[in-house]
C-alpha cells in the first residue's frame, strides 16, 4: 500500500511539474528513514519521516508542498482512512436528539438555532447551529470516535452537496417521528418517511460521485445508519392533550404501538432496499423523567410520569423483537439495538456517580421547579455548571450526558448495545 505513494519510491527521482508545464527531476531528499513508533506510535514498519534526513539544499520553496503532501498522504494511509477499514460515512435519522440543523431551513416552531444553544459546541465557536443541546449530540460524538473526519452535514443545508456527503448526511428533524402525524403541533418537521425519501436522493448522488459499483460497496460496507426516533410519537402525538384526545379514545396503546412497529418495519426495510446494511436503532428513553414531564405533572425530584414510561417500555419490547426479526429476515444486514432507555435511566437514578449534581432540573429553561416548561432561548435562565446537569433543556440531555451515553454505545457490553457495540459494528 505505502509503495503507491510517489515519495516512498526511492529508486525514482521526483518529477516536479512547474507552472510552465516543464518537468524537471529533483533529488530533494536522501532515502527516507522510517521509524516504528517515534512519531505516530504505531507498530507498522512505516510510521513517520525524519525531517532531518531531507536534503534541503536542493529544495525549491514550492517543492516543500510536495513533501508535506507526501507526509500527509502517509499519515492518511497509516491511520486507515485510505484503506477499506474504518467508517466511511455516518447517516443519521431521527428527531431533535440528533438534529444537527435541518430545522433551521424549515418554517417550524421547533428550532434550536438561537443562543444559548450550542454554547459549548467548539466547532462553531459556541454559536448555535440548530443542535438541541449545549454542545455535541450523540451522533456527533459517535462519528468522531469512529473516525469520521467531519460531522454529518444536515441534508437541508446548502453545503450538503458534492464530496461533503461522503462523510455522511444528517436527516434528523426536531419534532419528527415514526408516524407522519407526529409533531404537527410544530407546523413543519421531517418525519422518518420523508427523511428516507431524502436519503434516496443522496443515494443517487453517491452513484454519480463514486460510480454505481463503488457507491454500493461504500454504502453497504463502510457506512452506518443510525435511527434515533420514537419519543415524539408519544410526547407530541399520542400523549399530547389537545391534538390526540380523539386518537386515544379510538385507539388503544396496544393498537398505537402496533402502528408504530408496522411503520418502522417498513421504513427500515426500505433503507435496506436502498443499500443500507449496518444499522443501529435506539429505543425510546424514559420520557416520563424529563424536566418537562416532571414540571407539568408537578412531581417531586425523584418521581417520573408512570404512563409515559410504561408506553416507552411497551414500545421498546416490541422494537427489540422487530430487530431480531429483521436480523433473521434481511440477508446481509445487521440491526444493532441501542438500549437508550436503561442507559438514560441509569444516569437519572445514579447521577452523582457520574459527577452530576441534578438529573431533574434543566440547565437552560424557564417555568416551574425544574425549569421545564419554556424551551431554551435567549431569555431563559442558564446554569453556570453545565457539565453538572444531566439535562440541558426541558427535553434534551446535556453534552456531558451525551458523552457518557455515546461511549457506552461505542464500547459497552450487551446490557446497553447488542448484539455488537458500535466499534465492533464498524469493523464488520
Amino acid at each position: 500500500m505505502f509503495d503507491q505513494l510517489p515519495c516512498i519510491k526511492q529508486s525514482i527521482p521526483l518529477q516536479i511539474v512547474e507552472s510552465n508545464q516543464m518537468q524537471t527531476p529533483y533529488n530533494i531528499y536522501k532515502p527516507l528513514k522510517v521509524y516504528r513508533q517515534k512519531y505516530l506510535g504505531i507498530s507498522s514498519t512505516v510510521a513517520s519521516i525524519s525531517f532531518e534526513e531531507i536534503t534541503m539544499a536542493s529544495v525549491k520553496p514550492w517543492s516543500l508542498v510536495l513533501v508535506v503532501f507526501c507526509i500527509m498522504s502517509l499519515s492518511y494511509f497509516v491511520n486507515g482512512a485510505g484503506s477499506n477499514e474504518g467508517l466511511g460515512a455516518s447517516f443519521i435519522f431521527g428527531d431533535s436528539l440528533v438534529d444537527a440543523g435541518n430545522n433551521n431551513y424549515l418554517q417550524t416552531l421547533s428550532r434550536a438555532n438561537i443562543p444559548p444553544n450550542g454554547i459549548d459546541f467548539k466547532a462553531s465557536g459556541g454559536q448555535p447551529t440548530g443542535r438541541y443541546t449545549n454542545g455535541r449530540t450523540i451522533g456527533d460524538i459517535v462519528g468522531e470516535e469512529l473516525g469520521v473526519p467531519s460531522y454529518a452535514v444536515p441534508y437541508l443545508a446548502p453545503n450538503s452537496t458534492g464530496k461533503a456527503i461522503l462523510y455522511g448526511v444528517n436527516y434528523a428533524s426536531g419534532g419528527g417521528g415514526i408516524m407522519n402525524a407526529t409533531g404537527r403541533i410544530f407546523v413543519n418537521r421531517l418525519g422518518l418517511d420523508i427523511q428516507i425519501d431524502y436519503f434516496n436522493n443522496t443515494r443517487k448522488q453517491f452513484d454519480k460521485l463514486l460510480g454505481p459499483s463503488k457507491a454500493k460497496d461504500y454504502i453497504s460496507k463502510r457506512s452506518i445508519f443510525s435511527i434515533t426516533i420514537g419519543a415524539n410519537d408519544f410526547l407530541n402525538n399520542y400523549l399530547l392533550p389537545v391534538l390526540s384526545v380523539g386518537a386515544r379514545i379510538s385507539e388503544s396503546p396496544d393498537a398505537f404501538i402496533d402502528d408504530m412497529i408496522n411503520h418502522i418495519r417498513n421504513q427500515l426495510t426500505r433503507l435496506y432496499q436502498l443499500g443500507a446494511r449496518k444499522f443501529v436503532i435506539g429505543n425510546v428513553g424514559p420520557i416520563g423523567c424529563i424536566p418537562y414531564q416532571k414540571t407539568i405533572n408537578q412531581l417531586n425530584e425523584n418521581e417520573c410520569v408512570d404512563l409515559a414510561n410504561k408506553l416507552a417500555m411497551q414500545y421498546n419490547r416490541r422494537l427489540k423483537e422487530l430487530l431480531s426479526e429483521l436480523n433473521g429476515k434481511l440477508q446481509g444486514a445487521i440491526f444493532v439495538h441501542a438500549n437508550v432507555y436503561d442507559l438514560v435511566m441509569e444516569l437519572i437514578t445514579n447521577y452523582t456517580k457520574y459527577g452530576f449534581t441534578t438529573a431533574s432540573k434543566a440547565c437552560c429553561g424557564n417555568g416551574g421547579q425544574f425549569a421545564g416548561i419554556i424551551p431554551c432561548g435567549p431569555t431563559s435562565s442558564l446554569c453556570k455548571d453545565r457539565e453538572k446537569h444531566v439535562f440541558w433543556d426541558p427535553y434534551h440531555p446535556s453534552e456531558a450526558a451525551n458523552v457518557i451515553i455515546a461511549r457506552q454505545l461505542l464500547n459497552g457490553s450487551t446490557k446497553y448495545i447488542s448484539p455488537v457495540n458500535l466499534k465492533q459494528l464498524r469493523n464488520l
